[in-house]
Formats: C-alpha cells, structure tokens, sequence
C-alpha cells in the first residue's frame, strides 16, 4: 500500500517472537475457501463454500450470518446469531473456531484456529479490529505477548492508522514521537519490542 489516507480492508500483523496475525478492518468479513478473483475477506483451507458465512459488527456486539452450514455452540445457525466471548464456531463439517472478545473496553475481536485448518500463509489467529488493537503481556491484550515490559496499542483515527507505546518509537527507520503514523507496511520498533505490517497482495 502507498502512504495514502485510505486504510486496506486487511493487512498481515507479523509481531517478533510472538507470531503472525490476519487483521480486517471492516465492520462485516466473509469466511470461506479460497478462490481466484474470490471476495472472501478470510480465506480458511479446508472444505468450505467460497462465501460461507458472514461476521459483522453490530455496535458493541458480533452477529454470524450463515450462509452454509455454520454451528455456535453445537447448534445450527439459522439466518443470524450473536456471538459471545468464548463461543465455538463450526463452519461447515470441520472447521472450527473460538471467538474472543478479551479486552473490555474495545470492538476488537479476535478468532482462534481450534480445528487443523488455517489460512495461507498460515497465522495464529483472525483480527477483527474495530478502533484499536492491543498488543501486551496482560490476559486481556488482543496479542498476548509474555516478554514485553508494556503495552502497544495500533489504533484507527480519521482513517489512518496509527501506533503508541511507553518509551521511543521507530516507524520506518525514522525515530518519531506519538502518536506514529503507520502504513500498511510499515515495520515499528520500541526498546523492547518489534512489529511489521505488510498489506495483502
């Protein structure tokens, strides 16, 4: 992505020594498989229409629409479900994930692989992020990372992204003061932690 105003739908989240995240960005994704061309927002390998089934946020809270067979909890979606912190998704005969809704005062949601499946290339988990995402050692964190002395927030405003965190910042080889404006590939560096952004291609 240029260093433009207009944020991507989704972009990779590579956190060092933590792992590897699928952030959307948009109030509704599309779960399915992939597909040339396709319009699935999170494309899962494994035995799933193209356009499985739909998430949205709707205020503070999480619908799924089926649009094939979905499960939350064991049981059949019929049109639309709200979403609960911790509830299983199934999608389809096998696909299964956990919804996450771990820090209270934010949107941001997160899904977790429970079954083999995943996405290529492979991540640790699906972001859905309303206005911010939380990156820590603490439980709630959106990323739990153990080894870090604090928290790093990345956080939408006037559709652009942005970064904070406790001590100095380094965006894009540019030492800066909050708040640091980010790109869809941009990489930031602190005294003790480091992240890269790399926008889907």
């Amino acid at each position: 992505m240029a260093r433009a105003s207009t944020l991507p739908d989704r972009f990779f989240l590579w956190v060092d020594a933590v792992g590897g995240y699928w952030v959307c960005l948009g109030d509704a994704v599309v779960i399915g498989r992939p597909a040339a061309g396709g319009d699935t927002d999170v494309p899962i390998l494994g035995d799933l229409a193209q356009r499985h089934a739909s998430l949205r946020r709707d205020g503070e809270g999480y619908l799924v629409e089926a649009l094939r067979e979905v499960r939350v909890e064991g049981k059949l979606v019929s049109g639309v479900a709200a979403l609960r912190h911790g509830n299983l998704i199934q999608f389809g005969q096998g696909v299964k994930l956990a919804f996450r809704r771990p820090h209270a005062l934010s949107a941001t949601a997160r899904l977790d692989f429970v079954s083999h499946h995943g996405t290529q290339p492979s991540v640790n988990a699906v972001i859905l992020m309303a206005d911010s995402l939380v990156l820590g050692p603490k439980a709630e964190s959106h990323i739990v990372c153990p080894d870090w002395r604090g928290e790093v927030v990345v956080y939408r405003q006037e559709n652009q992204l942005y970064c904070r965190a406790s001590g100095p910042l380094e965006v894009d080889g540019r030492k800066t003061r909050e708040p640091a404006k980010l790109t869809a590939d941009s990489r930031v560096v602190g005294d003790w932690f480091s992240l890269s952004l790399e926008a889907m291609r």
